[in-house]
């Protein structure tokens, strides 16, 4: 007998990716050009030139036995000390190797983290709007997934909301900023706000209760905007962190989970993530990837281009009557539908060869979301289309 819940994943795709994978199909039938794919954010920019600069020194200087072989099951001890003094450098921490555990991406970091970390029958808590794959790796430990609506006008943390939903089962609550999909940054006032609630939960309850930061688009920010380093504010904090967005790697999968040192028994809880791994089957992340990073610690893509296709978008879309969530970081746009069925909008909009991804699967409805991080010719070019699309719906400039 095969696994029915597994089955039931490998044969449905996430709404994301059933929709990119309608743009391929659309693609071949009419030409690439004429199909406006906002779908997967899949980073257009390419990668700084510290990766190939990197990537051609490891290729020209480390023998194949060294540079292929196996790193350590937790990975390469140099690379996780480069990581940590990049960390202290920005952040006035003093972490060590020991405080890192290298992952293959994001995803492999957050199911280590959950598997570590929670129980069957435990809640963790996701903040609405939310990555719907959380879902995914939540559930499949056993646990249960705790819905809070962030705050509808701002989409901050509902403090409120979260106290009231906090109890003596809550092993943890997921905290994404730059958020996807609305590309918020939580404000230093809301970190602080949470960690007081979640500390007097931990006093409540007596048991630590985690914030499992998932951070791939730190450093994707615009305007000056701050993210605050959620472990400078609340000590049980893991942090799970990919190198996909700011490196434009997202196929390389290469990422690390932080268990920093002020962690409630720290010790065991980086064991755990390890065991986590082993169990996943996660041990050793991708060698030459790992000895990559030092190369490139600090940099990022062009992140100006992200920055204009948000403006354009943004000055455009609202001038043709639709309403949008300003977006502080990410690369992705948060649309309000003009009709209630976020479904129904998204399918009216392929009419237009337009490739939103409705709310629904992020955890509310009445949205789409728009991803950015495509080329600003293909923004350009599908501007008329969104047009045809809001008169579609009765909007239009100067109404």
């Amino acid at each position: 007998m095969i696994n029915k819940k597994m089955y039931e994943l490998g044969a449905k795709r996430s709404e994301i990716r059933e929709l990119f994978e309608y743009g391929l199909r659309r693609k071949a039938e009419i030409g690439a050009e004429n199909v406006f794919d906002f779908s997967l954010g899949n980073p257009s920019v390419p990668a700084p030139d510290s990766v190939t600069e990197g990537l051609q020194k490891l290729v020209s200087e480390v023998s194949p036995e060294t540079l292929h072989a196996y790193t350590s099951a937790a990975g390469d001890v140099t690379v996780r000390a480069a990581i940590a003094d990049y960390i202290n450098k920005n952040e006035g921490t003093d972490y060590g190797a020991e405080s890192l555990y290298m992952t293959m991406g994001a995803a492999a970091a957050l199911t280590a983290s959950l598997t570590a970390l929670v129980g069957e029958g435990e809640e963790v808590i996701v903040l609405a709007p939310y990555f719907p794959e959380y879902k995914v790796f939540i559930e499949r430990t056993g646990a249960i997934v705790r819905e809070v609506p962030s705050d509808n006008l701002t989409f901050q943390p509902d403090i409120d909301a979260i106290k009231a939903t906090l109890n003596e089962k809550t092993a943890a609550i997921i905290i994404n900023s730059p958020n996807n999909p609305t590309g918020t940054v939580i404000t230093e006032e809301s970190v602080i706000a949470l960690a007081e609630a979640l500390k007097d939960a931990e006093d409540r309850y007596s048991k630590p209760i985690y914030i499992i930061a998932d951070e791939p688009y730190r450093e994707l920010v615009y305007g000056g905007v701050k993210v605050p380093f959620l472990p400078k504010y609340y000590r049980d904090t893991v942090v799970c962190y990919s190198y996909s967005k700011s490196l434009s790697l997202p196929g390389e999968r290469i990422g690390y989970v932080l268990v920093p040192p002020t962690v409630s028994d720290s010790g065991s809880v980086y064991l755990a993530i390890a065991g986590a791994g082993r169990a996943l089957g996660f041990v050793c992340a991708p060698s030459m990837l790992q000895r990559l990073i030092p190369f490139c610690l600090g940099d990022t893509s062009d992140i100006s281009v992200y920055d204009r296709n948000r403006r354009l978008l943004l000055e455009e879309l609202t001038s043709y009557g639709f309403t949008l969530v300003k977006p502080d970081g990410a690369f992705y746009l948060f649309m309000k539908t003009p009709c209630p069925s976020a479904k129904e909008f998204a399918e009216v909009a392929k009419k237009f060869e337009l490739l939103l991804v409705p709310s629904d699967s992020f955890g509310c409805g009445g949205y789409v979301r728009i991803s950015y991080c495509v080329t600003t010719e293909q923004i350009e070019r599908a501007l008329p289309a969104f047009k045809r699309l809001a008169e579609e719906y009765g909007l239009g400039r100067g109404k």
